[in-house]
């Protein structure tokens, strides 16, 4: 079998791996395409630690060739898409709808794979990566009115206004959260604008998970603002923020796992949304290689020229 491994010394391309049957809850499917996101190159970078050798990559969509012996909801032949939130179904999280808070989605690192002989485990996701335009698009989709794209490339903002972007801020030439609050003004002034900066953004994303930049998200909120953590930079990393500018105008910090997804009901929810022309797919996809071409994903990368890779198994 081909794939991708990462050694812990760097990645190849390999013919040598093997996976073994799957088990009694288990699917296994034959990978047509895979998308290539950041979290793979936290890995390869050392930003997310993990144990080498792990077979990479964890967005891929193919057909099931067979599955195990209690497995109900697909059979060989069927066309599907990878979900890797590993939740178990029967907690009180899966149970209210919040897989995302299941305590069974981390930490289940599995060897199916050997390399070489030697047993490589699985890459289980810490975040996903890349998710700045769909984070746009998905705020179209929902009707926002006044959307702020903000990046350091000024050659992203057009491709953040085809996705959606109804304004965009060059975050290398001034200061964006300053920016921010020039293009959302309050509709009224106060007094306590001396105290706390009035107008701002309801929502505000850190995409990128880069401590300065989640402190720019919460600086660009207005107040009961919501600052939302979606990035995940190395373990360890802090924000400081002034608890005043947080407890006196009902401002908020919170994390993103996974879109805070229900992928059972998400994804076909996506797939309608695409059929119907809403949800832009095709245009997100800027790059297709074959497997043996990752590394040009890569580069391309890490020059940001790249709304989202996609490597092909033909």
């Amino acid at each position: 079998m081909r794939g991708i491994v990462y050694t812990g010394d760097g990645v190849e391309v390999t013919d040598a791996l093997d996976v073994r049957p799957p088990g009694p809850n288990e699917v296994s499917v034959r990978i047509a395409a895979a998308g290539v996101c950041h979290s793979d190159l936290s890995v390869i970078d050392g930003t997310i630690p993990f144990p080498a050798p792990t077979v990479m990559g964890h967005e891929g969509a193919g057909v099931v060739e067979s599955v195990g012996s209690e497995v109900r909801s697909v059979k060989p032949g069927d066309h599907v898409v990878i979900a890797t939130l590993a939740s178990c179904g029967a907690c009180r999280a899966c149970s209210t709808g919040h897989p995302s808070w299941c305590k069974s989605t981390l930490g289940n690192i599995s060897t199916p794979f050997t390399f070489k002989g030697e047993p490589a485990s699985n890459f289980a996701v810490f975040g996903v990566g890349g998710v700045g335009l769909n984070v746009i698009q998905g705020l179209r989709i929902s009707g926002a009115t006044r959307i702020v794209a903000v990046d350091t490339m000024a050659s992203k903002e057009a491709l953040g206004r085809q996705f959606g972007a109804t304004h965009f801020v060059d975050a290398s030439s001034c200061d964006a959260a300053a920016a921010v609050r020039e293009l959302t003004p309050a509709n009224r002034e106060s007094a306590a604008g001396a105290l706390f900066p009035l107008g701002g953004v309801t929502w505000a994303f850190d995409c990128v998970g880069h401590a300065a930049v989640l402190r720019s998200a919460l600086d660009c909120l207005d107040w009961g603002g919501t600052a939302v953590a979606i990035g995940v930079p190395p373990r360890g990393t802090e924000v400081a923020v002034d608890i005043n500018a947080l407890a006196y105008v009902d401002r908020a910090l919170i994390g993103c796992r996974y879109g805070s997804s229900r992928p059972h009901h998400d994804i076909p929810l996506m797939v309608d949304l695409y059929l119907s022309g809403q949800l832009m797919l095709d245009e997100l996809v800027s790059l297709t290689r074959p497997l043996g071409r990752f590394g040009e994903v890569v580069d391309e990368m890490h020059a940001g020229r790249v709304a989202r890779g996609v490597l092909t198994f033909d």
